[in-house]
């Protein structure tokens, strides 16, 4: 099988805030459970010279995956449109941003998962007291098949 999903999205993001997209299996058996991140960029990884942009793969309670996850400095603006995206295949997944595959997993969930888009907020972070910023992420194309 083989199957992408895309992404087209902008953050504003503080020092305490993050926003990420997944995929993770819906666990209508306990072992289907592990996780693809399409993205995850934590606020306080942003400069001037770009952020920490995350994507890889969680096991959690699958004993057929291994956690295999990186967040390497990328030089874009995430306050700026950016595709992120995920190639999924049987026997691995493709993270890509803006087209340009960024890195490679050697091994793949094998059963169907849902996507989930979502904005945190860390109140107790280091950095919260002095800021009074509400966290956003756009999002305004979703592709898959």
């Amino acid at each position: 099988f083989r199957s992408r999903v895309e992404v087209r999205a902008r953050m504003d993001l503080s020092p305490r805030s993050m926003a990420s997209v997944w995929m993770v299996g819906l666990e209508d058996e306990p072992r289907r459970c592990g996780e693809i991140c399409v993205f995850e960029v934590f606020g306080d990884s942003l400069d001037e010279n770009g952020a920490a942009v995350g994507q890889g793969i969680h096991p959690f309670r699958d004993p057929g995956l291994v956690d295999d996850f990186e967040a390497p400095r990328r030089e874009i603006d995430v306050a700026e449109w950016h595709v992120y995206a995920v190639d999924w295949r049987e026997d691995r997944v493709d993270f890509l941003v803006d087209g340009d595959v960024v890195r490679t997993v050697d091994q793949s969930p094998d059963y169907p998962m849902q996507v989930i888009m979502a904005v945190f907020d860390f109140p107790d972070h280091p950095q919260a007291s002095d800021i009074a910023h509400v966290p956003r992420l756009d999002v305004d194309e979703v592709v898959g098949g």
